[in-house]
């Protein structure tokens, strides 16, 4: 069963709480992130993309760029704009995206669990990405940024987030530039953490990793580290456990994961489509933009028209966690075999795209010249996910893509 943890977070003041709270490292270039904090000296990518405060052409991974990162957390500790919360406690953290709204609990998850497996994962890591968390993580001394767990939906649990919540004034409660809300509250009343603690030992077995593959490993890590340094290691130090938030699965939705590839491996557009019709129902839409509407329906934009690819049966494996997937047979069935992109993780010749940045992105980006193709994906399921990781199974690379991100700074955890 899950280990859950109450902590003494460091927070922003409400009147700085937007201007702070930025999007996670990941999903910013060093130039978009100099840029999204232009002007703006509260602005936690200071912390989590320090480089911005120096040179264009510094080496990201270099020393000068981890010590300005030690140089900003202490000035934003001194300055005030980060506050230690006097007593442990437990957080909820609320999205709201198109209407709808998720409920995570904020608290302090355990590097037991992760070893032992409690946590599950359906994606691999690399190590030099793994390295450059955990330097963050040990220079830092905190989990600056928080990673994204799901676990399997629990009436007590929710009955418990929506007393709070409708009871209490959130303590944050802002949009955010790109129109997303993030609400916060405080969870002051022990009896009650102490009771969403209980509930996760007692009756959710298993936690997964949704987003924050990297920076959960090197929590982890940098965790057993620290213990094999203490001499006096008992197991209830900050070091054991790493910043989570943990939304129920029905109430995540993963949204589509798209490639664009940049030439067509000598065929010409005719070419690729009767090698497409050999696996495939391959149907013209023309110019007009087309989404897959269900599973193993793909959609191809290509020559200024879109096309409905339906895999046909026999060409995937529904019995097959991994065959199943739609990135798997996409995978399979076009890109290795017809286009001979044999290495995801490697392969210049290939791109992806999050869905939330709409199919009009694959047309911009094929219509440019830039790319040949673009190939969009109906989005993988929270069952789907679940299903890979409790078999101990991996999914490819960029299957999945939540929405909306988690803000980081709204509460940060130290590790003494």
């Amino acid at each position: 069963m899950a280990i859950l943890k109450a902590f003494k977070g460091l927070r922003p003041p409400v009147e700085i709480v937007k201007q702070l709270a930025s999007r996670p490292y990941d999903v910013l270039n060093s130039e978009e992130a100099r840029a999204e904090a232009k002007g703006n000296p509260y602005s936690l990518l200071k912390v989590t993309k320090a480089e911005i405060d120096l040179a264009a052409d510094v080496d990201v991974h270099g020393q000068e760029v981890y010590d300005k990162v030690v140089e900003n957390f202490a000035d934003f500790k001194n300055k005030g704009w980060l506050v230690q919360d006097a007593e442990d406690k437990l957080y909820i953290y609320a999205q709201t995206m198109n209407g709808r709204t998720q409920f995570g609990i904020v608290g302090c998850t355990s590097i037991e669990d992760y070893f032992n497996n409690i946590i599950k994962k359906h994606e691999l890591t690399r190590k030099d990405k793994e390295e450059d968390r955990m330097i963050h993580v040990r220079i830092t001394n905190a989990n600056v940024e928080p990673v994204f767990f799901s676990y399997p939906a629990n009436k007590n649990i929710d009955s418990i987030v929506e007393k709070i919540v409708s009871k209490n004034q959130a303590v944050y409660d802002f949009v955010s530039d790109e129109g997303f809300g993030h609400h916060f509250w405080t969870i002051d009343d022990k009896a009650t953490m102490d009771k969403i603690i209980e509930i996760f030992a007692n009756e959710i077995p298993s936690l997964y990793v949704a987003d924050g593959h990297h920076r959960t490993a090197a929590a982890a890590l940098v965790g057993q580290e620290k213990r094999k340094n203490n001499p006096n290691h008992n197991g209830t130090e900050e070091y054991n456990f790493f910043m989570s938030v943990l939304f129920p699965d029905n109430q995540l939705k993963i949204i589509d994961y798209n490639r664009v590839v940049k030439d067509l491996n000598n065929l010409s557009s005719p070419e690729l489509i009767h090698k497409l019709e050999e696996v495939f129902i391959v149907e013209n839409k023309g110019s007009e933009i087309y989404s897959p509407c269900c599973l193993h329906n793909f959609a191809m934009y290509l020559g200024g028209n879109w096309y409905s690819l339906t895999a046909k049966e026999g060409t995937y494996n529904d019995t097959d966690p991994i065959g199943v997937l739609d990135v798997t047979i996409l995978s399979s069935l076009v890109l290795d075999h017809i286009l001979d992109i044999k290495d995801l993780r490697t392969s210049t010749r290939v791109d992806f795209i999050g869905g939330i940045r709409g199919l009009g992105e694959l047309q911009k980006r094929v219509d440019s010249g830039e790319m040949k193709a673009a190939f969009a994906l109906y989005p993988v399921s929270m069952k789907q996910l679940i299903d890979i990781a409790d078999t101990g199974n991996i999914m490819p690379p960029k299957t999945t893509w939540f929405e909306p991100k988690l803000r980081s700074g709204l509460v940060v955890h130290l590790l003494d």
